[in-house]
C-alpha cells in the first residue's frame, strides 16, 4: 500500500486478518461464529420479549437486564458485516471511514456495557442494603435517567476515536490483528506520533472501566457487609443467590476485556492467535453467555422460556425444569 496523508482525500484501507495460515478454511470458523451470533441475537430477543411480556419483570432490575440484551445485540451487529466478509466471502479489505465507524460502534457498546453492569451493582446494593425504599430510590424516572447518562458517556468519551486516528498518516501495510477494527489495533499503524492518542485512549479507560469496576467493587463490598449482618444463614445465601448473575455477567465482561488490553499494551511479541483468541472471547462470549446466565438463573425468565417451548418439550421434563 501506498504512502497516504491522513488529511488528504485518499484515505487508505485496512486488511482484516482471518486466521493466519488456515486462510482455506476459514468458513468452518465462520460456522462456529455464526453459531455464537445466533444464540447471541436470539437469546437477547427472547430476553427483551419476555421482559417486556411478563408484567412481573416490569421492574429496575429486568429493565436494565432489557438494556444488556439491546447492548449486546447491538456488539454482535457491529462485528457481524467484517467477520462475514472475512471469513466467508475472503473480503479482507476494509475502507479506511468503514473501519472508523466499526471502530466507534464496538467500543460504544463496550463502554456502554461497562455503564449498565454499574447501573445493575447499584440496583443490587438498594434491593440488599436499603429494601424499603427500593421502588422510590430506582423510580423509572431514575432508571431512564441512569440509563441516558449511560449511553450519553459512552458517545462522549468515543466520539474523538476516529478524528484523532484520521489526523495521522497512515503509510505502512495496514494489517489488522483481527477481522474487524479495534483501537488498540488500529494505534500501533500510523507513522506520526500517537502519543496524543495513547493518552487520551488511556485517560478514557481508567475514566469508564477504571471507575466502574472500582464502584462495582465498592457495592458488592457493602451487599457482603450487609448480608454478614443477617443472623441467619440461609438467608444469606439466598440474598447472595440474587447477585450471581450480575457477578457473572461483570467477571465475563471484564476479564477478557482487561486481557485483551493487555495483549495489546505489552504483548507485542505474542503470537498472532493469542490476539486472535483473546478478541473473539471478549467480543463473542458476553452477548452470548449473558442471556443464557440469566435465563438459568431466573426462575420467572426460566418459566417463561419453557412455557414458550412446552409443546417442543416433552411433559416430564418441562416440569423437573420448572
Amino acid at each position: 500500500m501506498g504512502s497516504s496523508s491522513s488529511n488528504g482525500t485518499g484515505l487508505p484501507p485496512f486488511t482484516l486478518t482471518g486466521l493466519p495460515g488456515l486462510e482455506d478454511s476459514q468458513h468452518w470458523m465462520f460456522l462456529l461464529l455464526g453459531v455464537l451470533y445466533t444464540v447471541s441475537i436470539v437469546g437477547n430477543s427472547l430476553i427483551l420479549f419476555i421482559v417486556k411480556e411478563e408484567q412481573s419483570l416490569h421492574q429496575p432490575m429486568y429493565y436494565f437486564l432489557s438494556l444488556l440484551s439491546v447492548n449486546d445485540i447491538g456488539v454482535s451487529l457491529s462485528t457481524l458485516p467484517s467477520v462475514l466478509a472475512t471469513f466467508c466471502f475472503h473480503t479482507q479489505e476494509i475502507a479506511f471511514d468503514v473501519c472508523m465507524t466499526q471502530m466507534y460502534f464496538i467500543h460504544f457498546f463496550s463502554f456502554t456495557e461497562s455503564g449498565i453492569l454499574l447501573a445493575m451493582s447499584f440496583d443490587r446494593y438498594v434491593a440488599i442494603c436499603n429494601p424499603l425504599r427500593y421502588s422510590t430510590i430506582l423510580s423509572d424516572a431514575k432508571v431512564a435517567q441512569m440509563s441516558l447518562f449511560t449511553g450519553i458517556r459512552s458517545f462522549c468519551v468515543n466520539f474523538p476515536l476516529p478524528f484523532l486516528l484520521k489526523r495521522l498518516p497512515f503509510c505502512k501495510a495496514n494489517i489488522l490483528s483481527h477481522a474487524y477494527c479495534l483501537y488498540p489495533d488500529l494505534i500501533h499503524l500510523p507513522c506520526g506520533d500517537v502519543t496524543v492518542n495513547s493518552i487520551f485512549g488511556l485517560c478514557v479507560i481508567i475514566s469508564t472501566f477504571g471507575l466502574d469496576s472500582i464502584l462495582i467493587l465498592l457495592s458488592y463490598v457493602l451487599i457482603l457487609h450487609s448480608v454478614l449482618a443477617i443472623a441467619s444463614q440461609e438467608e444469606r445465601l439466598k440474598t447472595l443467590n440474587t447477585c450471581v448473575s450480575h457477578i457473572c455477567a461483570v467477571l465475563i465482561f471484564y476479564v477478557p476485556m482487561l486481557g485483551v488490553s493487555m495483549v495489546h499494551r505489552y504483548g507485542r511479541y505474542a503470537p498472532s492467535y493469542v490476539y486472535i483468541f483473546m478478541s473473539l472471547i471478549y467480543l463473542f462470549v458476553p452477548p452470548m453467555l449473558n442471556p443464557i446466565i440469566y435465563s438459568i438463573k431466573t426462575k420467572e425468565i426460566r418459566r417463561r422460556l419453557i412455557n414458550i417451548f412446552a409443546k417442543k418439550i416433552p411433559n416430564g421434563v418441562t416440569k423437573s425444569l420448572t
